[in-house]
């Protein structure tokens, strides 16, 4: 008799800790696209590698972004460039410029939409206006000219530390938005 009941105990206890176990996986296993590192294609896929890549955007005579990479691969038929070591720059009215640094990008040819991505340490974009914006990875997307991502996001400048998820911003006006669970603390003043 005592037999039967430990192990129906036993038997209750296992299948509660496989249940358990089963909702650490998968509550563990967050793989969103848009944090995973980008995955290198073979360079035998590639149709074309580019050393000192530079891919410049204008309108009429105004350049308004560049992007520059110590080297591309090209894939015509997805009309998209891999970059590595990239540095991307922003060019405002004035002669104001904003340099992002990312370990690895995918550029669109066709969109002109692109991304910036690091592995270690994070994306830092540091506005004209003195904000610096710290994630691991950013989009930029040409037709509505704004930077976004939807990973964690920390925002620092005049005196405030923001932090949250998500961020969407116009980098011509400096206008953002950080999108959810959005907290900001007061650095004290020196």
């Amino acid at each position: 008799m005592w037999e039967l009941v430990v192990r129906r105990a036993l038997l209750s206890l296992s299948v509660l800790l496989a249940a358990f176990l089963g909702y650490l996986l998968f509550k563990n296993a967050d793989f969103r696209e848009s944090s995973r590192p980008m995955v290198p294609e073979s360079i035998e896929q590639a149709d074309a590698k580019i050393m000192e890549f530079i891919f410049t955007q204008s309108k009429g005579d105004t350049v308004q972004w560049q992007v520059q990479a110590k080297q591309a691969r090209l894939f015509e038929q997805e009309k998209r460039a891999v970059l590595h070591d990239v540095a991307l720059t922003f060019y405002g009215a004035g002669g104001d410029m904003v340099i992002v640094h990312g370990e690895e990008g995918t550029l669109d040819t066709t969109t002109k939409n692109f991304t910036l991505a690091n592995r270690q340490t994070p994306v830092v974009v540091e506005t004209k206006s003195g904000y610096t914006i710290y994630t691991n990875h950013l989009v930029w997307v040409e037709e509505t000219r704004e930077i976004q991502t939807d990973d964690s996001v920390r925002m620092v400048g005049h005196g405030l530390e923001m932090r949250g998820q998500g961020l969407r911003g116009k980098m011509e006006s400096e206008e953002f938005e950080v999108l959810q669970d959005v907290h900001v603390d007061l650095a004290p003043s020196s």
